[in-house]
């Protein structure tokens, strides 16, 4: 009798414990992973971080890792950008105090639980503002704009880029109707690239942080691209390409004044601009992918893809590219000139254009020898998504990868391209319509600029002008594809589908000009 209540009260004691360690750990949680500001999972080695960066460092001292920096070793380290270098990374850890040594039992100091108590505070009434002005946004327009945003807070604060949605293998029965219960995160071993989104800097730990609002367009000012002023460049040698719009079908001026003569030193800075952004926000670097591009699916791996149902098949899709369009969202806010259009017409250009360019990223990640795209860590064919039911779809789009990689596209070239195709100026409810033409205008100078810059044969402006068309083609095959799948599983695309995916292609565009 006395061992059981000994055993009783051992069991009240444990549970106690444990809700206490739960309470703490979530009240942590607000605050953001010191190392590069992804959603923290509590303090390790000493340090409040995430689950990705906890790994990371436990990796580096079980193996007594020596990484090289191979750049100036001052590499910026945020959610978008901590798997491309290991030697910034563990600096970076070791900076902040992350230590073996600091793995500490019992209770923590008064001093230390003040600070802390202070710091959970400021993060919960940060939490809060940015609450009340998403209730704000909602009230006023679109859903794309609820989400508290990338760009208002700084790099250390900010939330997950991209939140990772951990899918069971077994099927959709398994996942919980709320998307935050289903989302977990995990750091590829070493710093391998994983389709997982801590490769591309954005690992979730669940519900996108602080605000729970779901994960929307962020329509808020990039700290990237600040100090990148275009009108401070001096116009003196003069390119004028009015002469080649015809190249480009959907960029047409009116009238010969909107038509921009430009500046070299001013075309030369926006490829700068344009290239940076974009090797900034690609979910996976290039030279990585080509020394995975033998890790193919095997033929059981394969098998197993092929008999998942068909709606888990649809939500794995959506996931993925949900994924990836938030690191187009990204690349847009940096292009010069976006986020001075007004909110309607972003929203217009990023509902349309987001996954075009998703399409066209594509290329980088897509293996021609063996006709693979990466996806869900390794290299697959288009066998692999025979249980979506749309052959035809999957077959356009490895033929599409498969053409773009054949004009062997520069990364400039294709960041030109990429925003070419997302400012188009002929997207339906654009409400300052002649703005998103200057831009894209611009935009046409400075790839044609760069183009004849690498000494690219006449043809390449032609072949991606039906690259345009071929894309808009992909996009609305996709859409009728949903469509005859959301008709058949209304209740799958409402519960498990990604909020933003169901944003972006759950309906038309419901956005109206001005009269």
């Amino acid at each position: 009798c006395a061992a059981e209540s000994d055993d009783c009260f051992s069991v009240c004691l444990t549970g106690l414990s444990s809700a206490v360690k739960k309470t703490h750990t979530s009240q942590i949680e607000i605050i953001p992973c010191k190392i590069c500001g992804d959603k923290s999972s509590g303090i390790h080695y000493g340090v409040i971080t995430c689950e990705g960066c906890k790994g990371f460092f436990r990796r580096s001292q079980q193996s007594n890792a020596a990484y090289s920096c191979p750049r100036q070793k001052n590499c910026l380290i945020d959610r978008t950008s901590r798997n491309r270098c290991q030697h910034c990374r563990l600096q970076k850890c070791l900076s902040v105090g992350m230590s073996r040594d600091a793995v500490k039992f019992g209770r923590m100091s008064k001093k230390q639980r003040d600070s802390l108590y202070a710091e959970v505070q400021k993060h919960r009434l940060q939490q809060q503002q940015q609450q009340q002005q998403q209730q704000q946004q909602q009230q006023q327009g679109s859903l794309l704009l609820s989400h508290p945003g990338l760009g208002s807070l700084s790099p250390a604060e900010s939330e997950p880029l991209s939140p990772h949605y951990g899918l069971s293998s077994t099927g959709l029965t398994e996942l919980p109707d709320d998307l935050g219960g289903y989302m977990e995160q995990d750091s590829p071993e070493g710093g391998s690239v994983s389709s997982k989104t801590d490769s591309g800097g954005g690992g979730g730990g669940g519900g996108g942080g602080g605000g729970g609002g779901g994960y929307y367009l962020d329509i808020q000012p990039s700290p990237d691209q600040s100090g990148l002023d275009i009108n401070d460049i001096k116009p003196e040698p003069l390119c004028d390409y009015r002469s080649s719009n015809g190249f480009f079908p959907y960029c047409s001026f009116s009238d010969g004044e909107t038509s921009p003569t430009t500046s070299m030193a001013e075309l030369d800075h926006l490829v700068q601009i344009i290239s940076k952004s974009h090797l900034e926000t690609c979910q996976y670097l290039r030279e990585e992918m080509q020394q995975m591009s033998w890790q193919n699916f095997l033929q059981e791996e394969v098998e197993t893809f092929q008999s998942k149902p068909r709606e888990v098949m649809w939500q794995i899709c959506a996931v993925k590219i949900t994924e990836a369009i938030q690191y187009v969202v990204e690349f847009a806010k940096r292009i010069d000139g976006f986020m001075d259009l007004c909110q309607n017409d972003q929203i217009v250009l990023l509902k349309a254009g987001s996954l075009e360019v998703v399409f066209v990223r594509m290329c980088r990640v897509f293996d021609s020898q063996n006709n693979t795209v990466y996806f869900d860590g390794k290299f697959a064919g288009p066998e692999v998504f025979k249980a979506l039911g749309c052959d035809d779809l999957i077959t356009a789009v490895f033929d599409f990868a498969k053409s773009l990689c054949s004009l062997h596209l520069s990364e400039d070239e294709l960041a030109l391209f990429s925003a070419f195709v997302l400012l188009s100026a002929d997207r339906t409810w654009l409400q300052e319509k002649l703005q998103v033409e200057k831009l894209q205008q611009k935009t046409q100078l400075a790839l044609q600029h760069v183009l004849q810059k690498n000494q690219r044969e006449d043809g390449v402006l032609n072949k991606l002008r039906f690259k345009v068309s071929a894309l808009r083609s992909l996009c609305s095959r996709h859409t009728e594809k949903l469509s005859a799948f959301r008709a058949v599983y209304p209740d799958i695309v409402r519960t498990h589908f990604p909020p933003l995916y169901k944003e972006l292609f759950g309906a038309d565009l419901t956005l109206q000009p001005d009269d």
